[in-house]
């Protein structure tokens, strides 16, 4: 720990801690019986049929529950004019899957006490200390911020930033004037769209000459804030934020093909993405041609990863196991309950993405929209990407799923849902497997 740090317990209550994952931090009991065999019929069936029916070129699945081995079950190929099969260590842009990794980076900062949730980031990036926020949209008329933006708002989605992508929003607009595309890699540019930053320290900057959409902890809007985050990652780590993630996430956990590009020797696993339009698939990035294969670009901490299923289910089995895998402990278990406690800022309004039940902040990889009753208990965590990625990890039945494919929008099928009820039918209809799911709906959430 840093010579300055106070306790692990203190830093963290003192920091708070970042909603990483949302849901409560506890883990069901673990079965004694060795893991079975388990085939799970109704999710390969779904994604055989998408395939069948072309509205995907292929999909992959990793899914585990209590007392089964993990399972890869996959469907297609890597593109429609692709010779090769779909498979575990296919290639997707996972986008907003992107978030939770670097969240649990941050908690890294956290837990040594480099890092206070509640620490004004302007304490570490000077530009953001006298903000001001829009209140004529018309005129461009703002008034001066009466709260300062903390790592609390940023991993929470409460920080006033928006995002170029949210609807509506004025200054959702201003970015795009701006060059504010985070993980934009394959954005297709239109008029008026300005010129991507160069740099996180210049992404940064512009963001910091931008109006806030409201005032800091009022409300939740999804935003820039984890891209933001890998900025502030990189001056407290004193190194640039993808190679914190690698020394610190990446190689102990053995994730060997989650990166900001694919590089030459990996390039020909990599996905081609599409655009649904008119029920049919459009290429927008196709996997010959494809940004992702190029190390230049911005490393963008909200939506800018590439992934594996294979790998983002180590990422999902860390979580499961509360901070480690096979060994390496890249967080402490008070830290990872901590880490999935409810930490809105206390008062912030809960829009249409965050009403419903037992809900955590969300760094985007929970809100409401991964509890669904019926479809997963409560305390289950979990968020998709752009490109039609999703996952959830359920620490009631020890259970997770990995779904990688590549399609946008990610709302131009029922297939997330779809992926849910298949996966608790199949979890169901494993007699062989020990389950107890815990209920812990009537447990108390807690705030830091």
């Amino acid at each position: 720990m840093h010579a300055h740090a106070l306790s692990r317990r203190q830093a963290l209550l003192s920091a708070g801690a970042l909603a990483v994952l949302g849901g409560a931090g506890c883990a069901g009991q673990t079965s004694s019986l060795a893991p079975v065999e388990a085939s799970y019929p109704r999710l390969q069936a779904l994604i055989d049929r998408y395939v069948s029916e072309g509205r995907l070129a292929g999909a992959t699945l990793a899914v585990k529950t209590r007392g089964a081995a993990l399972r890869y079950q996959t469907a297609g190929r890597l593109a429609l004019d692709a010779e090769a099969r779909a498979d575990a260590d296919s290639l997707y842009r996972i986008y907003s899957m992107t978030k939770p990794v670097t969240g649990l980076a941050a908690m890294i900062l956290i837990e040594e006490g480099r890092l206070r949730l509640d620490q004004p980031i302007g304490d570490i990036l000077p530009d953001f200390r006298a903000m001001r926020v829009l209140t004529d949209a018309a005129s461009g008329a703002t008034r001066p911020a009466e709260n300062a933006i903390t790592v609390r708002h940023l991993l929470t989605h409460t920080s006033g930033l928006s995002y170029n992508i949210n609807a509506g929003d004025p200054v959702a607009e201003l970015y795009r004037r701006a060059g504010l595309f985070a993980g934009g890699r394959t954005r297709i540019p239109r008029p008026g769209d300005g010129a991507e930053p160069a740099t996180l320290a210049e992404f940064g900057a512009r963001l910091a000459a931008m109006p806030l959409a409201f005032e800091p902890g009022a409300e939740w809007r999804y935003s820039v804030g984890l891209d933001l985050m890998g900025l502030i990652i990189e001056r407290v780590s004193g190194m640039p934020f993808e190679q914190f993630l690698y020394r610190r996430l990446f190689t102990p956990l053995r994730m060997t093909d989650t990166a900001f590009y694919a590089p030459g020797d990996r390039v020909n696993r990599l996905t081609t993405n599409y655009f649904v339009q008119n029920g049919a698939l459009t290429p927008v990035d196709d996997r010959a041609r494809s940004p992702f294969a190029n190390p230049e670009g911005v490393a963008y901490g909200g939506a800018g990863l590439i992934s594996s299923a294979r790998d983002y289910a180590r990422f999902c089995e860390m979580i499961l196991n509360q901070g480690a895998l096979e060994g390496a402990r890249v967080l402490s278990r008070e830290t990872m309950r901590i880490a999935t406690s409810n930490l809105l800022p206390p008062g912030a309004a809960r829009t249409p993405a965050l009403q419903g039940g037992d809900i955590g902040a969300a760094i985007g990889i929970a809100t409401a929209a991964s509890v669904r009753p019926g479809q997963e208990p409560p305390g289950a965590l979990g968020w998709g990407g752009a490109a039609g990625t999703t996952m959830w990890v359920d620490p009631a039945n020890q259970a997770y799923v990995v779904f990688m494919t590549q399609f946008m929008p990610s709302n131009a099928y029922p297939i997330w849902s779809e992926l849910r009820t298949a996966a608790y039918a199949d979890f169901a209809a494993l007699p062989e497997v020990r389950r107890t799911p815990i209920n812990i709906s009537d447990r108390p959430r807690r705030n830091y």
